[in-house]
């Protein structure tokens, strides 16, 4: 039946005389999912394990098996339905081999003689099946190690072909070398379509193998996470009822949403490490014009530092987004915030300095459809054209933050309508074990399918690259660009001269009932009599207009003069000086952009 579990257990409660062990505790275990089940010592781990093998009945709560209820009162009631336990004291006879072992209480027999030979052959092609390596099946299982009776034992439990095996604790009598080839059966039994469920105490080995991880704390439920983004912090905190102090400071540094925006269509997944959250972070921040600010980031380290000096960061690069300032001079000005940083580490004798803090800042215009985009020391991105193509565009790396005195470059390269760029942090990309060039050419082959969208994108591109056991932070960003429809802008070039204004204002009021914004018609004339007016009188030629038409109306006024205006509080006597303050009345938000020919004052307000 798809969709329906292999085993569902609901508000499963369970008494030792006066003593309430279990809780109304509710699991849910699919086929072919590994679940790991993990709980301090008290938390009631072994009567949910007897519970589900029918050694220990619960006292209240239904039990269904592939969608019907079903009762377990003893345990060959569960093995009839297919389930098969291993407990942490493995049913083996020292004396007897593996074979007698491996079939002790359903020997196969012929006319009442055993079947020593065909039940030779089983056992033989069962552990070949399941990859397990013995030096012979006629010896004593006393005389192998550990970690070949608890590979023995399990192999005992697949006799019978069940659907779900139950392991107690099957690696805490191993060391840590013998422990890599138990864990491989586990990941086998899954790929076989067994499901498993795994009781152990090593949050590592249990992140290592599970699909989800079922949290018990004081004989009830404290939550079921995902193994592949969760981290031991995280687990951990569950386990004891306390709070993860890192987890929770960097998720309440780390954006809750993305903002509305006309530039681009954007999706992200953040993902801490197993073994504890680091400093990786992302930004979508609107700017002036209906652009765009793309960035992603990476803090080197893990823990409440990495998160703490991440949310710096981040803090600092959205004060100098608001500045208007172009990639390169952005990242200029974050690499004296890192160096500050680190020179006040380093005053304090404290340790945990930021050196290889990265950052990559990327600027999309819908009006162009280009994009500006600077690196400090950050990996490139991914441009994925309409047509599937996936390219990494030349951009110069420049040094990592905190340096000081070294330049940033700032690379402006075309974005088709409908492109996908595709930020990330070196934890997608990078491993131990593998080049970072093979994780680029893996992530270009995940991205050439530009028809998803980018939330899809998102979840694909982590199906295909995520580690089992994540060591670094993740962060992705993807974008899919927009394009500001031309009948929705609309551009004059303005004469230095004073009579030009009412023109203007008459072109602007056209065009604003053109579009059907004739709410908005009074207070534009004001704006633009205002801006134009102190472009001819203060400004230089040339002077131009721009009305842009998206999820509000923006105005932008631009002439060759670096020198920006700003608001001030006239006095009563004062003639002029009211401007700026009646323009920030009208309009929901105002600024000042300087560019390379001088500036562009523009304004936003809101759609009726």
């Amino acid at each position: 039946m798809p969709g329906v579990p292999l085993l569902s257990l609901r508000g499963i409660s369970k008494h030792y005389g006066p003593v309430q062990v279990l809780h109304a505790v509710d699991l849910q275990v699919d086929q072919g999912q590994v679940v790991g089940l993990v709980g301090d010592s008290g938390a009631g781990k072994s009567t949910l394990v007897k519970v589900v093998s029918g050694a220990g009945p619960a006292d209240a709560g239904t039990v269904e098996w592939q969608g019907r209820p079903v009762a377990l009162r003893r345990p060959a009631d569960a093995g009839r339905l297919g389930i098969a336990t291993v407990y942490q004291d493995l049913p083996l006879v020292g004396r007897l081999d593996v074979v007698a072992n491996l079939y002790l209480g359903r020997e196969l027999r012929r006319f009442g003689v055993l079947r020593e030979i065909e039940m030779a052959k089983r056992s033989l092609a069962l552990l070949d099946q399941l990859s397990i390596r013995l030096p012979s099946v006629r010896v004593p299982v006393a005389t192998l190690s550990a970690e070949q009776r608890q590979l023995v034992a399990i192999a005992r439990a697949l006799i019978g072909k069940p659907s779900l095996v139950v392991l107690d604790e099957p690696t805490s009598a191993l060391p840590l070398d013998q422990t890599t080839r138990v864990l491989d059966l586990i990941r086998r039994l899954r790929d076989q379509g067994h499901a498993v469920v795994m009781i152990s105490h090593n949050l590592e080995e249990i992140q290592a193998v599970a699909d989800q991880i079922a949290v018990l704390r004081l004989g009830r439920n404290n939550g079921v996470f995902d193994a592949k983004y969760t981290s031991q912090e995280q687990i951990a905190a569950a386990i004891t009822g306390g709070h993860p102090l890192a987890v929770s400071l960097q998720q309440s540094l780390l954006p809750r949403g993305l903002p509305v925006q006309d530039a681009v269509e954007a999706a992200y997944r953040y993902l801490p490490a197993h073994a504890a959250v680091g400093g990786d972070w992302f930004d979508v921040i609107p700017l002036s014009g209906a652009r765009v600010a793309l960035v992603v980031g990476d803090v080197v380290g893990h823990g409440l530092h990495a998160a703490a000096t991440m949310g710096r960061l981040r803090t600092a690069v959205h004060n100098l987004a608001m500045l208007d300032l172009p990639p390169d001079e952005l990242l200029t000005h974050l690499d004296e915030v890192v160096a500050r940083i680190d020179e006040e580490q380093a005053a304090d004798g404290r340790e945990g300095a930021i050196i290889g803090a990265t950052c990559l800042y990327a600027i999309y215009d819908p009006v162009t459809c280009r994009c500006q985009l600077a690196r400090a020391g950050h990996l490139p991105p991914v441009l994925v054209h309409p047509d599937g193509t996936a390219t990494i565009p030349d951009t110069p790396a420049g040094p990592p933050l905190g340096l000081r005195g070294l330049p940033f470059t700032t690379t402006e390269f075309d974005v088709p309508e409908g492109s996908q760029l595709v930020l990330y942090t070196d934890g997608l990309v990078e491993s131990r074990t593998k080049d970072i060039d093979e994780g680029l050419d893996r992530l270009r082959a995940a991205l050439t399918h530009p028809e998803r969208s980018p939330e899809q994108t998102c979840q694909d591109v982590l199906d295909a690259m995520l580690p089992a056991n994540p060591t670094d932070d993740i962060a992705l960003l993807i974008a899919r660009t927009l394009a500001l429809p031309p009948d929705r802008i609309a551009e004059w070039n303005v004469p230095p001269d004073p009579a030009a204004v009412a023109t203007t204002r008459a072109a602007a009021n056209a065009q604003l009932h053109a579009w059907g914004l004739d709410e908005l018609i009074l207070g534009t004339e004001l704006i633009l009599s205002e801006l134009v007016t102190n472009a001819i009188r203060y400004g230089a030629a040339p002077i131009g207009v721009r009305l842009l038409y998206g999820r509000t109306l923006i105005c932008q006024v631009t002439d060759a003069s670096t020198t920006s205006p700003r608001m001030r509080l006239a006095a009563a006597t004062d003639e002029g000086g009211r401007g700026l303050l009646l323009i920030a009345q009208i309009a929901q938000r105002w600024g000042t952009q300087h560019t390379d020919s001088g500036k562009t004052i523009w304004t936003e307000q809101n759609l009726p």
